[in-house]
C-alpha cells in the first residue's frame, strides 16, 4: 500500500514550499491530500457558506499546482490546526503530515512552524517540513539522504533505504550536504509517536534541506516505482 501524505495549506509562501516537498514525496510513491483547517463556525449561514466557498476555492488552487496529479482536498474544522490534522490523519489512515517552515525563516533553513512542533511533540505521524523558498527551487532532485537515528533504530533506516530505493539515492550518515534528511524519534517515545531530542532539534533547525521525522517503532515503505529514472 502506498503511504499517504497530508499536506496542511492555507497558500502562504511556507505552504507553497509543502506543496513542492509534498510532490517530491508523490514522485516517491506517496498519495496526498491537501488539507487546510478553519478555525470557526458562524451563526449566520450566509457567512458560513462563504466561508466554506472560500476554503475550498484556496484549496483549489492548491490542488491545481500540482498539473494533473491526483490529489484530494478536504477543509477541516477545528479551533486548532494540529488538532484538525490529527483528527484527519486519523480518519485518512495518513503516514506524514507536510509543512513549511515558519513565516520567519531565512531562505534555503528549516524552523518548524508553531502547529508542526506540537505535532513533533507526541504526534502520531511522521512529520515532513520543507525548507523556507524550496517552491522556488527548479524541479528539486534527491541524490543523498541523510540519516540521523539512535543505534538499533531500524524502523527510521529502513525508511530512510526505502526512499533511496524509490529516488535511486544514496544513504548516508552525513547529516550535512544531502538532499533529505530522516530523523528518528528518540528512545524513550512510545511505540507509533514521534518524540525528538535536543540534539534532533538542532539538527532539524541547522539543516537546508527537508526534514521527515519518523514515529517510534514505524517504517514507512515507499514503492520502488523508479522516479529518479524520468
Amino acid at each position: 500500500m502506498s503511504p499517504r501524505a497530508i499536506i496542511s495549506y492555507d497558500d502562504t509562501p511556507g505552504d507553497h514550499d509543502a506543496l513542492m516537498l509534498g510532490r517530491i514525496l508523490a514522485d516517491a510513491g506517496a498519495e496526498l491530500t491537501l488539507a487546510y483547517v478553519r478555525h470557526c463556525t458562524h451563526g449566520d449561514c450566509s457567512q458560513e457558506a462563504l466561508e466554506e466557498q472560500e476554503a475550498e476555492t484556496l484549496l483549489q488552487r492548491g490542488a491545481d499546482w500540482f498539473s494533473g496529479l491526483r490529489v484530494d482536498a478536504r477543509v477541516i474544522v477545528s479551533p486548532s490546526t494540529p488538532e484538525g490534522l490529527r483528527r484527519l490523519a486519523e480518519q485518512e489512515e495518513a503516514d506524514i503530515v507536510v509543512f513549511g517552515s515558519d513565516y520567519r525563516t531565512a531562505p534555503g533553513h528549516v524552523v518548524p512552524q508553531h502547529s508542526t512542533q506540537a505535532m513533533l511533540e507526541g504526534g502520531t505521524t511522521a512529520i515532513a517540513i520543507a525548507p523556507s523558498g524550496y517552491h522556488d527551487e527548479w524541479s528539486p532532485r534527491i541524490r543523498r539522504i541523510g540519516v540521523l537515528a539512535i543505534p538499533g533504530d531500524d524502523e527510521t533506516i529502513a525508511t530512510a533505504r526505502s526512499l533511496a530505493d524509490s529516488f535511486g539515492a544514496t544513504l548516508t550518515r552525513d547529516e550535512h550536504q544531502v538532499d533529505l534528511l530522516i530523523v528518528g524519534s528518540r528512545m524513550e517515545a512510545p511505540t507509533g509517536r514521534v518524540m525528538i531530542s535536543a540534539q534532533a532539534q538542532n539538527e532539524i533547525e541547522n539543516s537546508t534541506c527537508p526534514v521527515l521525522v519518523v514515529p517510534s517503532g514505524v517504517s514507512i515503505d515507499f514503492p520502488a516505482v523508479l522516479a529518479h529514472a524520468a
